[in-house]
């Protein structure tokens, strides 16, 4: 949590739905530490906002009429300095979460999400945590679409042979759902150290989060392979 005389963390809501965007208004606006700046009721309208208000964090819903959410989240990320989307989605929406996550998106929430974690999610996200669970991180994984598997699984190798062998023992552990403290232990490594890898993983791969690397080691066929070798 921010510190009183920190900035609040700036918000932007785009949802087509009026009774959600008012919902989620209320809810944040409980919050000291948290500001809703502007209110996009479609995925048009998201980017010249964003360039207007400069926020945080915005929540996206990915159905929206004009411009869905997961191309909103696709333009909004390739723009530099750009802010962390958490994206509202049902489980029916797999692969369209899978979508935006690798666009940048720091993770996703359901719309029935209780008030105080969607409070809290919001707040992680602004301090470069993502917030799926390690658990819903390879349901999703789970149910990627096997067309292209192959080629894909070649890119993400070739990608990883970047990294020198202890970064890709990090990455790999990273791709478990593993914790700082947990990967420290299994290799040995001070936290610190865990935490300096993770951020030469990141720059080296030109990613943006750790769900980003969990992504692809997954597309690697590694998450099975404790060493990272893909033996």
């Amino acid at each position: 949590m921010i510190t009183p005389e920190a900035a609040p963390i700036g918000v932007l809501i785009a949802d087509d739905d009026p009774l959600v965007r008012a919902g989620l208004v209320m809810m944040l606006g409980g919050a000291p530490d948290i500001r809703v700046l502007a209110q996009a009721g479609d995925g048009a309208e998201v980017l010249p906002l964003a360039g207007r208000h400069h926020p945080d964090v915005v929540l996206m819903d990915i159905r929206m009429p004009v411009m869905d959410g997961l191309a909103a989240t696709e333009a909004l990320r390739a723009r530099d300095g750009a802010p962390e989307v958490i994206v509202l989605t049902t489980f029916d929406a797999d692969e369209h979460v899978l979508r935006a996550l690798r666009a940048g998106a720091a993770g996703f929430l359901l719309k029935d999400t209780p008030p105080g974690e969607i409070v809290e999610a919001v707040r992680r996200v602004a301090a470069g945590h993502p917030v799926l669970s390690p658990a819903v991180t390879r349901r999703l994984i789970a149910r990627v679409a096997e067309d292209g598997q192959d080629r894909r699984r070649a890119r993400a190798r070739e990608r990883l042979a970047l990294l020198n062998d202890r970064e890709r023992e990090v990455a790999v552990a990273v791709g478990q759902g593993r914790p700082n403290a947990q990967i420290g232990a299994l290799l040995h490594l001070s936290v610190p150290t865990v935490k300096t890898h993770v951020s030469s993983i990141l720059a080296k791969l030109g990613l943006n989060n750790r769900v980003q690397i969990a992504l692809l080691v997954h597309d690697a066929g590694l998450l099975d392979d404790p060493l990272g070798t893909g033996g």
